[in-house]
């Protein structure tokens, strides 16, 4: 599994709310289990799809994947397709928008040794829009003060906020098994405000 950061943006809720339970998690390993492991080769085929989409160059990992079957494809397919009309419509905002797939994310700026992966990240004159892809089917996550999304968020702001002159981000999450697009605007402005007053504070006294 991939390695995450001591103060994870995925799970940012939980040491956010108790900031003790960062150290208290630390001891424990990150063993996986069917269900993150059948995310993480659904996350390795929508990546692939898009980059193919993209005409970029990615190989088809299906027959690596181990849970791989048909409604997966579909869940893929339809992540896919969701992700190119974004594409299309952040060409309203600018003739050249950037599209970065799990894309490596620092935040460390506002939480120490803090960095994520974004599955899907446009960015436009304006906008900065932000997906997610989440292939639970048992709980139903919102976008709306999404603290993950709300770091991967400031990630790209630090990466890529000197290419375009970002006002606005709209952060998605994209649940297809559950039939759930979740989407969520606030402006950079509200985004930094909240980095400062609450996720730094906090961070640090979590670290």
């Amino acid at each position: 599994m991939a390695k995450h950061a001591f103060l994870s943006a995925s799970a940012s809720h939980r040491w956010l709310n108790c900031p003790p339970s960062a150290k208290l998690c630390e001891g424990i390993s990150d063993q996986s289990s069917p269900y993150a492991q059948e995310g993480t080769d659904c996350h390795a085929l929508c990546a692939h799809l898009v980059e193919k989409a993209l005409g970029r160059d990615s190989p088809d990992p299906t027959e690596n994947l181990t849970y791989y079957n048909a409604e997966m494809q579909n869940c893929a397919e339809e992540y896919c397709e969701y992700v190119l009309q974004q594409y299309e419509e952040a060409k309203k905002y600018c003739s050249d928008p950037m599209i970065f797939i799990e894309q490596r994310l620092d935040f460390s700026r506002w939480v120490e040794k803090g960095f994520g992966t974004g599955d899907c990240i446009i960015l436009a004159d304006k906008v900065l829009t932000i997906i997610d892809y989440k292939h639970g089917l048992g709980v139903l996550v919102n976008s709306t003060e999404n603290s993950q999304l709300m770091c991967y968020a400031l990630g790209a702001l630090e990466a890529f906020d000197g290419i375009y002159d970002i006002e606005q981000v709209t952060m998605t999450i994209f649940q297809p098994r559950r039939d759930n697009v979740s989407s969520w605007n606030i402006s950079k402005e509200e985004l930094l405000k909240w980095a400062e007053e609450v996720l730094k504070p906090t961070a640090a006294l979590a670290y």
